[in-house]
C-alpha cells in the first residue's frame, strides 16, 4: 500500500512538473518595439509627439504592418528590433500570453486577413494602429498613446501632418502572392485613396526611410499568408 501511494505521488509530481514546464515554453513576452521615421523625433520625442513605425514582438519574432496596392497580407516579420529602413528607439514591455508558437501562428495567419496591403491608410489604419489591435487582443492592453498621437492629431485636421508623412503605399506585391499581369496592372491603375498620392516630392533617402521594409525585396523582411478563409 505505501509503494503504490508513493508511486502516485511521483506520478503526480512529474505531471505537475510536466505541466509546469509546458506553460513555461508556452508563455512569452508581449513586447512593442517603437523606431523612429525622421530625426525629427529627437526634438519631437520630449513634446509627446514623434513620427513612428512600432511592431509586436511574440516568440522570438517581431510583426508589423505596411502598404502595398494588393488585396493580400500586408503583416510581415522581422527579426526583433532590426526593421529595415528604420532606426530603433525602444521597446515597452506590454504583457505576457501563454501561447503554444503554433497556436499563435494561426492566430498572427488569422490577423492577417484583416489587414491587407491596399488597405493600409496613415491616419486610420497604419502600423502603429496594427500593433495596438494586435497588444490589445494578446494582453488586454493597449500601447502607449504617444506612438501613434500624430495620426490622431491628423484625423482631426491633416494639415497637422508633416508633408514627409504624406505617403503610405509601397508599390510591390508580396512574393507569395500570385496575380496575372492584367490583375497587376488593373490593381495599379485603381489604386486606392491612400495610393493615390504621389512620392515625387520626396528624395530617394526620403523615401526609403518612409517605406521600408516594403519598399526592398533585398531586406529579411517575410509576409505573413492569411489563413484560409471558412
Amino acid at each position: 500500500m505505501g509503494t503504490t501511494k508513493n508511486n502516485n505521488n511521483n506520478f503526480n509530481s512529474t505531471s505537475k512538473s510536466d505541466n509546469s514546464a509546458n506553460d513555461n515554453k508556452n508563455n512569452t513576452r508581449v513586447v512593442l518595439n517603437v523606431y523612429d521615421l525622421t530625426p525629427l523625433n529627437n526634438y519631437l520625442y520630449w513634446f509627446g509627439f514623434g513620427i513612428f513605425h512600432s511592431g509586436i514582438e511574440v516568440h522570438g519574432k517581431e510583426y508589423g504592418f505596411g502598404a502595398h496596392d494588393f488585396p493580400a497580407s500586408g503583416v510581415f516579420e522581422v527579426e526583433p528590433r532590426k526593421c529595415p529602413g528604420f532606426v530603433y528607439r525602444c521597446s515597452v514591455t506590454l504583457g505576457q500570453v501563454n501561447m503554444h508558437p503554433s497556436e499563435f501562428r494561426t492566430f498572427i495567419e488569422g490577423i492577417a486577413n484583416e489587414y491587407h496591403g491596399d488597405t493600409y491608410h496613415l491616419i486610420s489604419k497604419n502600423c502603429n494602429h496594427f500593433t495596438d489591435d494586435m497588444s490589445h487582443r494578446l494582453s488586454g492592453k493597449r500601447i502607449p498613446g504617444w506612438v501613434n498621437r500624430l495620426a490622431k492629431l491628423g484625423s482631426l485636421c491633416s494639415c497637422l501632418l508633416p508633408e514627409v508623412v504624406e505617403v503610405t503605399t509601397v508599390k510591390q506585391l508580396p512574393e507569395y502572392h500570385e496575380c496575372s499581369e492584367d490583375e497587376i496592372t488593373e490593381c495599379l491603375s485603381t489604386a486606392s485613396p491612400c495610393g493615390s498620392q504621389s512620392t515625387s516630392g520626396l528624395d530617394d533617402d526620403q523615401e526609403k526611410r518612409l517605406l521600408s521594409p516594403l519598399a526592398s525585396k533585398t531586406d529579411n523582411v517575410s509576409f505573413v499568408k492569411e489563413a484560409p478563409l471558412k
